[in-house]
């Protein structure tokens, strides 16, 4: 033990002091290395990063959601984004009553606009709906309230307004109270929502204007009557979604009429449906990335293979010296490999540092919460000491076969 404990201390010492006569070629070699174990954990990190967002994102959707959409289409082979089959105010009524496992249903009717206020006005997304809306999307109002029941029934021209709505019209001053006014029509708000931040889509859920379900239809969107374009669904357990699906699917057949072996007319997406897509979405962009800085990796390890080819070459009567005096094949083998190690190992362990270091900043600029795992650390200075050893074993099992005579003629 203690003789293999000298061996590798005097390899290490070896490889060391020729590292220091080269101390430009070193960095410049470690640098490959160094590369690509950041490109690789920066990659990881931020891959984790946004799995984490697109399923906060998602989150935000609401607790235990399912959207109810109208059915595509096929023409000529090419999907029509034009509903098949209309969704009505009486079908969420119905599901939120005959339906044991959905606790809460609110009808949507979407619409964009130009919204007003005095000298100010900004293009925004309208929201039709019903209170349940809120509680489905765990919307809470920062100020204000919402509408009461009566002005659902009576379509009062009232409406709650995002953050990003209010500080576009309003400033610091408080919107609550205020009449806005939407194309000709004046809706007086009557609350502010808390912030949401970005939705599962990228869009910015604070840009928004809700205001009863009726009230739009009647205002500023003209459908048929009771139309409404989707319908938001909360389940009355976490794990309900699965029967959430198969009792609404049953309600909305019976009452669209349709017969046994017919085709839905609509489309029923859970969070967990989202959230699969999104996910799957973000595996290929991943693996993609990964698979470009892997690359980064390989070259910086061929980088040390060639480096080590060089050194043996301009070191032969070193060896020849040192296989004359007595070192065994054993000894060059271990001396030119421990020093490929020590490079790999220099650049894996200031790459782990400069990705430390870039991944808190882009956590910081893009408001994320990500870092770097200490497995992630482990896994990135494994695999420089792997690529060490991978690529410098070539270099160093020629400089261990060398003749020594042969070596020893060498200027």
């Amino acid at each position: 033990m203690s003789r293999v404990f000298g061996a590798a201390w005097t390899a290490l010492i070896l490889a060391l002091g020729a590292l220091r006569r080269s101390p430009l070629r070193a960095s410049l070699t470690a640098f490959g290395i160094l590369v690509g174990v950041a490109a690789v954990t920066i990659v990881v990190a931020l891959g984790e990063g946004a799995t984490q967002q697109v399923s906060g994102r998602i989150d935000s959707m609401g607790e235990n959601a399912l959207m109810v959409m109208p059915a595509e289409t096929l023409k000529s082979g090419v999907r029509d984004e034009r509903a098949v089959g209309i969704l009505t105010e009486g079908d969420a009524d119905a599901l939120a009553e005959e339906a044991p496992a959905i606790e809460k249903a609110a009808p949507l009717l979407f619409s964009s606009a130009q919204v007003a206020w005095r000298d100010a006005n900004t293009p925004t997304m309208i929201v039709g709906s019903k209170r349940a809306f809120f509680d489905i999307r765990r919307w809470k109002l920062g100020s204000g309230s919402i509408w009461n029941p009566t002005s659902e029934t009576l379509g009062e021209k009232v409406c709650v307004i995002g953050v990003t709505v209010q500080q576009s019209l309003f400033g610091a001053e408080d919107p609550v109270g205020q009449v806005l006014r939407i194309g000709r029509h004046p809706f007086r708000i009557v609350g502010v929502l808390e912030p949401k931040g970005q939705g599962p889509f990228g869009n910015d859920q604070d840009d928004v204007v809700v205001m009863p379900v009726s009230t739009l239809r009647a205002k500023l969107l003209s459908t048929l009557p009771g139309q409404v374009g989707r319908i938001l669904l909360q389940g009355a357990t976490p794990d309900s979604a699965a029967e959430v699906e198969r009792q609404a699917t049953a309600i909305l057949r019976q009452r669209h009429g349709l017969t046994e072996g017919a085709e839905n007319d609509f489309r029923i997406r859970s969070q967990e449906d989202f959230r699969r897509r999104q996910e799957g979405i973000l595996g290929t962009l991943r693996t993609l990335l990964l698979s470009i800085a892997l690359v980064s990796l390989v070259v910086g390890g061929i980088g040390v293979m060639n480096i080590m080819l060089v050194s043996v070459t301009e070191r032969t009567r070193e060896i020849g010296i040192r296989l004359a005096i007595g070192a065994r094949e054993i000894d060059i083998l271990f001396q030119f490999l421990v020093e490929a190690v020590v490079l790999s190992l220099l650049g894996g362990a200031a790459g782990t540092l400069l990705a430390v270091l870039a991944v808190r900043s882009i956590a910081g600029a893009l408001s994320w919460e990500m870092g770097v795992s200490t497995d992630a650390l482990l896994v990135a200075l494994g695999t420089s000491t792997s690529l060490g050893v991978a690529f410098g074993f070539f270099p160093a099992r020629r400089a261990a076969r060398l003749d020594p005579i042969v070596a020893l003629r060498r200027e």
